[in-house]
């Protein structure tokens, strides 16, 4: 390897580590209780090198929920996109691969919480951004099933607070889910891969419920 990419590669594993470490320190302590200095602890390196890299605690936040955010709903755009598939095989798609990519990623739902709830504006910005074409296909998508009579009329809000609820919230209440069942994390994990199959009933049962007048 020539000196040239091995310092590209070197410096490309240094900011991988050094955003890894952020994103643990930020998801468990904060913004405000994480400082540089500890990032720079975790990441195994001096203050200095991480200023080399990111000159600010804030422009490295920034840079990682960007990243974090478009990785989290990646999964929903490739599978909500697709023209081919119907709106049951999509939710089998989609639950799948949150559920496979959170196991890898247990933390990053947390993250997001604790930016939309510290900085709403900004989230609701990058959301509409990324979400809104995602938005307008996948509407269209549940009005027309629902005037050809496949699915129940339901509205979007409830479509997708019910799919992201069921998949994405016990990754974040796991601590309390565990105390409460006396679930430890190899079961967890077993329960997460057994609901792969669970949510998209449950997803398609309340699909083909009428909603009561």
């Amino acid at each position: 390897m020539s000196k040239v990419k091995k310092n590209v590669v070197e410096e490309a594993s240094t900011e991988e580590k050094i955003k890894a470490a952020a994103k643990r320190l930020f998801t468990l302590n904060g913004f405000a209780a994480t400082r540089t200095r500890d990032i720079a602890e975790e990441a195994g390196i001096n203050l200095a090198l991480l200023n080399y890299y990111f000159r600010s605690k804030q422009k490295l936040y920034d840079i990682i929920m960007i990243e974090n955010f478009r990785q989290f709903i990646e999964g929903v755009k490739v599978n909500f996109f697709d023209e081919k598939t119907g709106i049951a095989e999509k939710i089998e798609k989609v639950v799948i691969a949150y559920i496979d990519f959170l196991t890898v990623n247990p933390y990053l739902p947390l993250f997001i919480l604790n930016q939309i709830q510290g900085n709403p504006s900004k989230i609701a910005a990058q959301i509409n951004e990324e979400v809104s074409p995602m938005r307008s296909y996948f509407i269209r998508q549940l009005q027309e099933a629902a005037k050809e009579g496949k699915i129940a009329a339901i509205d979007p809000f409830h479509f997708v607070a019910n799919l992201v609820g069921l998949t994405v919230f016990p990754f974040i209440g796991k601590p309390l889910l565990q105390r409460v069942t006396k679930v430890d994390d190899e079961q967890f994990q077993a329960f997460m891969q057994e609901r792969k199959k669970l949510v998209p009933i449950w997803i398609k049962a309340i699909l083909n419920t009428p909603i009561p007048k």
